[in-house]
């Protein structure tokens, strides 16, 4: 019974505690208790704490982690299995630890700017802080919308900002094309065939790295390859193959004659085997290279070679940089990345067209006033 007879009294009303015992929308026990003199008063209490319960707003008995496995068990079905992954990855290492515990109710942005401020002491590029204070901000901006609480409190704080500005040529890495056959000369002479083939078409295709673990020999015919798959590494469980990046991401590549004989050779290497079809890899043939095996040779034959290591995102900078540098038109550079805006590639890669800042003024040069 949740009223119990205590002792004393006051002004002739007996003294009673009234306990409401109930289970919050979390799972977890809890308990109110309050004090009331007069049995009539200690009933009207009853009713009202009972009542209190029932219209407690949301916001004040939910955690940011109840919320986190909502908008995660909603999201699973909606988006590719890898954008599911990195967002899982970004709420538990980098939100979640700090936020998760604290009801709803208690996301101030207060809260949230002290958060950011721990954010901003790691040591992580201003992309990847950007994405994650993204990533919360769709969570919240989720459960307003499922009237979880009532507007975002993270909108008053912003994004992270850059402080020092870098000019764009400095946030590039890549290879002059006399730097990639040196770089690529290793991987011959130590007749690492995968992934001399591997470089080979990331530097003369700007292929993604999934795209091209993924590229099977049935997705080439003749001259181009068809780009229609890829491969995810980071996911729970088995390598995951799915559709490219985007719509975009579909897309025909014509290949150069240099990458045309350096794959026929290695399809006749792949045919000696006599479990060999055309639906095996073209790079790791019946399996996929690993990625942590690609970059390992990577860091080898750029130190061989002398150079300076980039990554293996880097040769897609590669392929473009070296497109632009010789006047190809930003939308093809676009296409043969498969970029789903050219924006992207424009802001990107706009610096590296020389050429064409000399073709304009050479122009305008010519358009000269008479008193001139």
């Amino acid at each position: 019974m949740p009223i119990y007879k205590m002792d004393g009294s006051k002004d002739g009303l007996k003294r009673y505690r009234v306990r409401i015992n109930y289970v919050d929308q979390d799972g977890k026990p809890r308990q109110i208790e309050r004090v009331a003199y007069g049995n009539a008063e200690a009933k009207e209490l009853e009713r009202k704490l009972y009542e209190q319960i029932k219209n407690e707003a949301p916001t004040a008995r939910v955690t940011f982690d109840s919320l986190c496995d909502d908008y995660l068990v909603a999201k699973k079905n909606s988006v590719r299995a890898t954008t599911y992954d990195k967002t899982r990855r970004n709420l538990d290492l980098y939100i979640r630890p700090t936020l998760g515990n604290l009801k709803l109710d208690r996301l101030t942005p207060q809260r949230l700017q002290t958060w950011k401020n721990t954010i901003d002491e790691m040591d992580l590029g201003l992309q990847t802080k950007r994405n994650i204070y993204k990533e919360l901000n769709i969570v919240l901006n989720w459960a307003v919308k499922l009237e979880r609480i009532p507007k975002n409190p993270l909108s008053p704080i912003g994004t992270f900002q850059e402080v020092y500005f870098e000019k764009p040529q400095d946030k590039l890495h890549y290879y002059t094309s006399e730097e990639f056959l040196s770089y690529i000369a290793i991987a011959y002479a130590r007749q690492d065939w995968p992934y001399y083939v591997f470089f080979s078409i990331a530097f003369y295709t700007g292929m993604r790295k999934g795209e091209i673990n993924a590229l099977k020999w049935s997705d080439i015919e003749g001259t181009t390859i068809h780009v229609r798959r890829s491969i995810s590494q980071k996911v729970k469980g088995d390598d995951l193959e799915t559709p490219p990046k985007n719509k975009s991401s579909y897309r025909d590549l014509q290949m150069p004659a240099p990458l045309i004989e350096i794959l026929n050779e290695h399809k006749k290497r792949q045919m000696s085997d006599p479990r060999f079809t055309d639906d095996y890899r073209v790079c790791g043939g019946s399996s996929v290279l690993r990625d942590t095996s690609i970059e390992n040779k990577n860091k080898a034959y750029c130190q061989s070679a002398g150079l300076p290591h980039i990554k293996i995102h880097d040769f897609r900078h590669t392929h473009a940089s070296l497109l632009a540098n010789e006047g190809i038109s930003i939308q093809e550079i676009a296409r043969r990345l498969g970029h789903s805006n050219v924006v992207i590639t424009w802001n990107t890669y706009a610096h590296l067209y020389p050429r064409e800042e000399e073709r304009a003024i050479s122009i305008l040069n010519q358009i000269q006033p008479q008193n001139v």
